[in-house]
């Protein structure tokens, strides 16, 4: 638990998106976290899945920085490093050939997490980061490969729903060679509108 740790202790999160990987270093000061290094990398390991599978390129683009994350995490035990992958992942059908050599270069265990759960932590870092009022918050998260809606309220999520729709998935599906026009536009809104129509109130 995060108040056991004495003052010092480091902390840190790698988030494997479909678009981007990120990673935060923290330090327990006072029992509260504060951040001390923060990376973000544009990896587009969901550019490289087609048919269910990642390709030999995107694996490699995603190792390459994950190998420049570890020369930051020399100073954070393995135990207290937390990795977590996302859509590109989930959908991956070859996904340890990912996990398995970034297990190796990181050091500690990469979890590949459902679609809910995802939801879950988006809406818990957005909550830590408002006001602590008692007021419903609706919470959506557009990424590569998935986008997380969440309604809550305070430190609780209510209801939760991941759809696969994302920046990288649909500009790949719909705008093929970063082209824009009406027809593909009105494309990739109807499928966007099916996918939300759902869980609309």
């Amino acid at each position: 638990a995060r108040e056991d740790l004495p003052d010092g202790s480091l902390l840190a999160a790698i988030d494997l998106g479909s678009n981007s990987f990120h990673l935060i270093i923290a330090k327990i000061e006072h029992g509260e976290m504060r951040p001390v290094e923060a990376r973000a990398e544009k990896v587009q390991l969901g550019a490289g899945l087609k048919d269910e599978m990642l390709s030999q390129e995107a694996i490699d683009r995603g190792l390459d920085c994950l190998s420049r994350f570890a020369q930051l995490l020399g100073s954070v035990g393995p135990e207290r490093v937390r990795v977590v992958g996302t859509h590109a992942l989930r959908m991956a059908k070859n996904r340890r050939a990912f996990t398995g050599p970034a297990r190796r270069i990181l050091g500690t265990r990469v979890d590949v997490i459902y679609g809910v759960e995802e939801a879950r932590l988006v809406y818990l870092g957005v909550a830590h980061s408002l006001a602590d009022d008692a007021q419903s918050r609706l919470v959506v998260d557009i990424g590569g490969g998935s986008t997380e809606c969440i309604i809550g309220q305070r430190f609780e999520p209510q209801a939760m729903e991941s759809l696969p729709m994302g920046c990288v998935s649909y500009g790949h599906t719909f705008f093929p060679n970063g082209r824009i026009s009406q027809g593909n536009y009105r494309k990739a809104y109807e499928k966007a509108r099916s996918l939300l129509y759902p869980i609309r109130p």
